[in-house]
């Protein structure tokens, strides 16, 4: 008996990876997230002959506990059925697939995990901002805009010279910029918010530091979306005109 853990990447159908979609087409049962996207959540009715449970989750809205789906991935994966649990993104990039692999390993069920393409990386991509680029800081922290507890040391983050990206940030985006600002980050710093990275729905907003969170207001920004802090903001100026993923689909 083995559960797969799989990533389906950022939402853009075409960014599902072959094992993903050979594992969808074989599986018994599926248990997938809300944020997998309408196109993903399409192609798994059309591809797969499986019992499909939605255990989604959005802020304020849990169809399942986090605990009730590690206990539906051990019921499941006690049957010998075939089963896959599909998340948004890839598995380990702040989607609790380390929590899940857990409670399976405790029950004594095998796993395999199919890495997916994190949207911290494909939405910043998709709207033409590289994560790393030598002419800007030379690293990159990736941090979760929502925290069950205080943990992150927000002093240092604002004096690294590092590309910080964002994930599950918008309800929390002013407060984590006053954050930056106290402790020392420069309110001139570009910032890039990346809504519906990678689906037709996409749209860029941009400004600084210091008045992102007013823009974002002002626009009605929405999660989904990826918020990319540094320098490299800059460089989806100079190419947004040549982008041709989204104009093709």
């Amino acid at each position: 008996m083995t559960v797969y853990i799989v990533g389906a990447g950022p939402g853009e159908v075409e960014l599902l990876t072959l094992k993903a979609l050979r594992l969808i087409r074989e599986a018994d049962v599926i248990l997938y997230d809300e944020l997998i996207g309408e196109e993903i959540k399409e192609l798994i009715r059309k591809e797969s002959k499986a019992e499909l449970i939605d255990v989604g989750k959005r802020a304020g809205r849990h169809k399942k506990r986090q605990e009730e789906i590690n206990s539906l991935l051990v019921e499941y994966g006690k049957t010998g059925k075939k089963v896959v649990r599909l998340k948004g993104g890839d598995p380990f990039v702040f989607g609790r697939g380390g929590e899940e692999i857990e409670a399976l390993a405790e029950h004594g069920i095998d796993f395999e995990v199919v890495p997916g393409i994190s949207s911290a990386i494909a939405g910043p991509a998709y709207a033409g901002i590289p994560v790393t680029h030598r002419r800007y800081d030379p690293a990159l922290v990736l941090i979760t805009g929502k925290q069950e507890r205080e943990r992150l040391n927000w002093n240092a983050l604002a004096k690294l010279n590092a590309t910080i990206v964002i994930l599950m940030g918008v309800s929390t985006l002013r407060e984590n910029v006053e954050r930056l600002l106290r402790h020392g980050k420069s309110p001139e710093t570009p910032v890039a918010i990346i809504e519906r990275a990678t689906t037709p729905e996409q749209r860029v907003v941009r400004g600084r530091l210091g008045d992102i969170a007013e823009i974002a207001e002002k626009e009605g920004v929405k999660a989904p979306a990826v918020i990319v802090i540094g320098g490299v903001v800059e460089v989806e100026e100079k190419v947004r005109n040549f982008l041709r993923n989204l104009k093709e689909s």
